[in-house]
């Protein structure tokens, strides 16, 4: 994610933009979406309807990048969390919902990465039902892990170009600073202060020099710091959008001053690098205000970074120009941070580096948490600073490593953290745990460093591509940017895209750009378009609250898959983890499956997400379902309108529209196919009923 854009980068943009002087009316539409899900194997959900409506459509060349940049949107469904039809959708870290996670399971650690993905996401519904989670849902814990809230909202903003929306988070940017001040301000350091725990990094470098190796060292962290300098910063712009120039003005003084306090107390000159700073006395003579290995048992020695030392840059907070670009000198060297499939937390040779062979520790495993803020840095550093430390080469190969490393048993995968020197995330990826971990970014990647759109908050379109020189193609098709549809194209003899040759950006259909190598590329692209949003359908069939109601019923439940599962709001099509109801073992022609309410909700719409392990299994989809609703007195068939798909199908949605109906129960009546059980992974009853009270 970028977050921010100086004045000296919109020069350069300018200056060496190609723009077309008479756009020319294009198809849409570049990439045939169902060919290009089609070419990957691995897909446990494959509704491609959802994609297909949702997601940015992209390819290259390279078919490693093109299938993990595919994977991540479909970890995006396993996280995706129907939480309440008062809180609508939310998204969990872990497949499972640990005790320590916030309402329906989310943690605010990652809130900063998930953003980031989701911002390109076209279903605005969605973004806005997480961005007011965090405030309005009793339990979210928006503060209970670092992060940069913040900042995330403005990101979505300059992706959405949406001023309501933006009016809406404001209030929560606000608050959500107003917290951290009033728990973690140190006024006397005029520094933000916590351990890495908090970070999400048990058991570094700087917490296994204190009496509790997982939460102490507590201190002033280039991360708590970096990410309030960018809330700052997100609020002074914001701010400005709307004319308050007091708060703007306000807002950006604490930023300023906070980045001087980063610079003067956490960089060390000797060692090049932004360095924790301890806010205690601890064990072995380390001493309050010393950074690491200043004062202590490892004193003097001349290691002590990790990577976190680049999140300054994630922000753009180091000014240009003053020498603290020497700090990226260490991260493409096998001696300190490269590895085989790193970054390392730590630099290698640091005299605390410890490749952990079991979760959590991260004194030098890799950690995608770290690396993706590392590639987000690295593209802002490549963008708005003057330096010939690294270059686009560089990134480029830590993008194939991190690709590359998101891999387990031939298809794409990624968990909490792997081994820098083989890649295994053995002891990382506990079974219905921290599998499929939602804890990093991969597509926002793609989108701003790969194709390199850098979004902007005027009206403006920027590129300024990362890909290798090397390529003869790209192509990001159909993205949704300040409500325009956008596509970005490179396409070096016009042989595949037939569009032209070179770069070329077309929005809504329209060349408005192009160019004849990888450069920075801008245009104009006009006003933000927003549309106006329907009234919205709720779940009513959802129950994460324990309630009474809804309440579910089946003719027969196989005991290790109890109905409670179709009720959760989450989705999940393979065998493990165990988020199912089935019916094996039932000694029954047709079996039932329904939801009763405890009162009456006016339904529209059911989707129904049946399981499917595939030929021979014991749970397959359905030979035939029917849909039945309740009259008060006995079953009667739904009204369907329409079946999507027409027969029932696994490892999808299947959507049926009925004509409107109030009832006070919904049932599904199941006839599997021969020598096979069936089973649901969730079961949704959708209507247009109020939100705070009962329908009257």
């Amino acid at each position: 994610m970028r977050y921010s854009l100086r004045l000296g980068a919109i020069a350069v943009a300018i200056a060496c933009s190609v723009p077309v002087a008479l756009p020319r009316r294009l198809s849409a539409q570049i990439l045939d979406r169902r060919a290009v899900l089609a070419r990957q194997s691995w897909w446990d959900n494959r509704d491609w309807d959802w994609y297909s409506t949702r997601i940015p459509f992209f390819e290259s060349p390279d078919s490693a990048i093109d299938a993990t940049y595919y994977y991540r949107w479909e970890l995006v469904t396993k996280h995706l969390t129907y939480g309440s039809p008062e809180s609508g959708y939310t998204f969990t870290e872990f497949l499972d919902r640990p005790f320590w996670s916030g309402r329906y399971g989310a943690i605010s650690c990652p809130l900063g990465h998930q953003f980031a993905e989701l911002r390109w996401l076209n279903d605005p519904d969605i973004i806005d039902d997480f961005a007011r989670y965090w405030f309005e849902t009793p339990g979210a814990q928006p503060r209970s892990y670092s992060n940069w809230y913040g900042s995330a909202m403005w990101g979505v903003y300059e992706v959405a170009g949406d001023t309501a929306f933006l009016r809406s988070v404001l209030p929560y940017m606000k608050q959500q600073y107003a917290g951290w001040m009033a728990e973690h301000w140190d006024s006397t350091q005029r520094m933000f202060r916590w351990d890495g725990l908090h970070d999400g990094m048990e058991r570094n470098i700087n917490s296994r020099q204190t009496d509790d190796i997982d939460e102490g060292a507590e201190g002033y962290r280039p991360t708590l710091n970096s990410y309030m300098y960018g809330d700052a910063l997100a609020i002074a712009r914001a701010s400005t959008v709307f004319g308050d120039r007091e708060t703007a003005r306000d807002f950006s003084a604490r930023a300023k001053e906070l980045q001087q306090r980063v610079e003067r107390e956490l960089w060390d000159e000797q060692r090049e690098f932004f360095l924790h700073q301890f806010a205690h006395d601890e064990k072995d003579g380390v001493r309050a205000l010393s950074r690491t290995y200043e004062t202590g048992k490892f004193a003097g020695n001349p290691h002590g970074r990790e990577l976190i030392g680049y999140v300054p840059w994630q922000f753009d907070l180091p000014e240009p120009d003053k020498g603290y670009e020497r700090a990226w000198r260490f991260l493409m060297d096998s001696s300190y941070f490269l590895a085989p499939y790193g970054p390392t937390t730590t630099e290698r040779h640091d005299p605390q580096f410890y490749i952990s062979p079991r979760c959590c520790w991260w004194s030098g495993n890799s950690w995608p948490y770290a690396t993706t803020q590392t590639l987000v840095a690295m593209a802002n550093l490549l963008d708005d600073y003057r330096q010939s430390v690294v270059s686009k080469r560089d990134w480029m190969k830590l993008f194939d490593i991190y690709t590359r490393t998101q891999r387990k048993n031939g298809r794409p995968y990624v968990a909490e953290g792997a081994n820098p020197d083989n890649g295994s995330w053995s002891g990382f990826d506990t079974y219905y745990h921290s599998e499929h971990y939602f804890h990093s970014g991969y597509v926002d990647l793609v989108v701003t460093g790969l194709v390199g759109l850098r979004p902007r908050a005027d009206d403006s379109v920027e590129v300024q591509p990362l890909a290798p020189e090397s390529w003869n193609y790209f192509a990001l098709d159909d993205m949704r940017y300040h409500g325009h549809s956008l596509s970005i194209l490179w396409d070096r003899d016009g042989t595949r895209y037939k569009r032209g040759r070179g770069l070329i950006v077309i929005a809504d259909g329209h060349t408005i750009a192009s160019a004849p190598h990888l450069q920075r590329t801008t245009a104009f692209l006009g006003a933000a378009i927003t549309t106006p949003r329907a009234k919205r359908m709720v779940n009513v069939a959802v129950n994460n609250d324990r309630g009474a109601y809804p309440w579910v019923h089946t003719s027969f439940s196989a005991p290790a898959n109890p109905a409670f599962y179709v009720v959760d709001g989450n989705y999940w099509y393979h065998e493990t983890p165990p988020n199912r109801w089935t019916t094996v073992g039932s000694p029954n022609t047709r079996d039932t499956i329904s939801v009763d309410f405890g009162v009456q909700r006016e339904v529209e719409q059911v989707k129904l997400y049946f399981l499917d392990d595939g030929e021979g299994a014991a749970v397959r989809a359905p030979a035939m379902y029917e849909l039945q609703t309740w009259n008060g007195r006995r079953w009667v068939d739904a009204n369907v309108e329409r079946r999507t798909p027409l027969a029932p199908t696994g490892h999808r949605a299947n959507v049926v529209a009925v004509a409107p109906v109030r009832t006070s129960r919904v049932r599904v009546v199941l006839e599997p196919r021969r020598s096979a059980a069936v089973g649901m992974t969730e079961l949704e009853v959708w209507g247009r009923n109020p939100l705070n009270r009962e329908p009257d």
